[in-house]
């Protein structure tokens, strides 16, 4: 069996209860060897969320001549600072900048863009170059580096499906939809000892992986407690899982979660306000429950899209384009604007052209935050200044 094809089979649990055959209960729990405070939260804005709607140039005069039919009032834009500010459904993150605790990376992309979504997350998610496919995800080959052997929560992806992002050559992340539901039978009576067929000794170590996630997941959980203080979204509940699972003491060095909804070609203004009306409330219950735990410190919260949109609008929505903002949220980011206002007046083909390669935020949040050395995976591209503290 094709070990990706096994780990979409055991690697991903999306709720109910799984019950392994007992020949695959093999080994003893091992200790973690995920030690530290800081840890990484991801959220995709899957579609190409339009980045000059979101943070908007607004004394620009040529993005109301560009976009006459989905440009935001110049009066409804909030937290105006050097003719750039907010969408008017972003007023907890117009605070969260206020307050000191979100950074801005303007113009984000990479060279000879690609606007297929399949294509461009998985650029995103492996950090190749355009031209380049690779097998494993960015943040599983660190932790292929990073963990001593396999670790089953070192990360965890709260959604429906896999994330290419995570894969790496050991099974150190868990997907599920509802931690509450991941339950595994563990069967301890029982005493598998390796095998002299690889195959099989690799189907056991995945399956021991699922369970022990189970169990650590489990263990988390049981430390904390829902509160009423998150909406009742779909992206409102996974947050509130991985701050659960952060004040529970999980360890997880990366949690990964993902929005859906943000390929606007049409009826932009009404879509795109409903998503980050949602992206807005949850992200600041999730920030307001950290910073009332006194964790906000410890963990750094990355909001990204594959892509960003066409400058000028279709009529009424706007089509796939290139560069895009990056949102970063607490970790001791020291809440500045990165990079130049986006340059309306200079495009490639009609699209913005990129400032700040994506890969260059990885390299920096691996260096700063993770103490990683981010040339082991394949990185080269020069850290980032002025992020963090």
């Amino acid at each position: 069996m094709k070990r990706r094809s096994f780990l979409t089979l055991t690697g991903t649990f999306t709720g109910g209860t799984l019950l392994l055959p007992s020949f695959l209960h093999a080994f003893g729990n091992s200790q973690s060897s995920i030690i530290g405070e800081q840890c990484l939260v991801f959220i995709q804005l899957n579609g190409g969320n339009d980045g000059l709607n979101t943070f908007i140039p607004f004394e620009n005069p040529l993005y109301y001549d560009l976009r006459t039919k989905i440009s935001i009032n110049k009066n409804d834009v909030l937290s105006k600072t050097n003719g750039m500010g907010f969408h008017p459904a972003l007023k907890d993150f117009a605070k969260i900048q206020q307050n000191g605790d979100l950074t801005i990376i303007q113009n984000v992309g990479y060279p000879e863009p690609n606007r297929s979504h399949f294509r461009s997350q998985e650029i995103w998610q492996t950090a190749s170059a355009a031209n380049q496919y690779l097998n494993n995800g960015w943040i599983g080959r660190y932790l292929d580096f990073q963990c001593k052997e396999h670790e089953p929560t070192a990360s965890v992806n709260i959604d429906n499906i896999d994330n290419l992002a995570l894969k790496g050559n050991e099974p150190n992340t868990v997907t599920v939809k509802d931690p509450n539901r991941f339950k595994v039978r563990n069967d301890t009576n029982e005493n598998t000892v390796l095998s002299n067929n690889p195959q099989l000794d690799f189907v056991r170590k995945i399956a021991n992986s699922v369970t022990e996630g189970s169990d650590e997941i489990q263990k988390a959980l049981s430390k904390t407690s829902e509160t009423n203080s998150y909406p009742n979204t779909t992206l409102g509940k996974n947050l509130q899982w991985i701050a659960r699972l952060i004040k529970g003491n999980l360890n997880s060095k990366v949690y990964y979660t993902s929005q859906n909804g943000y390929d606007t070609h049409d009826n932009q203004l009404t879509i795109q306000n409903r998503n980050l009306t949602e992206l807005n409330d949850a992200i600041a219950s999730f920030y307001n429950d950290l910073k009332k735990e006194n964790l906000l410190q410890n963990v750094t919260l990355v909001v990204f899209s594959e892509f960003g949109r066409r400058v000028k609008d279709n009529g009424s929505g706007t089509d796939h384009g290139t560069a895009a903002p990056m949102f970063i949220i607490g970790g001791n980011n020291k809440g500045k604007v990165i990079g130049s206002n986006p340059n309306l007046a200079n495009l490639d083909n009609g699209d913005l052209i990129y400032e700040t390669d994506f890969r260059s935020v990885y390299a920096t949040l691996l260096k700063e935050k993770m103490n990683f050395d981010y040339s082991k995976i394949g990185l080269n591209n020069s850290t980032i200044k002025g992020i963090f503290s």
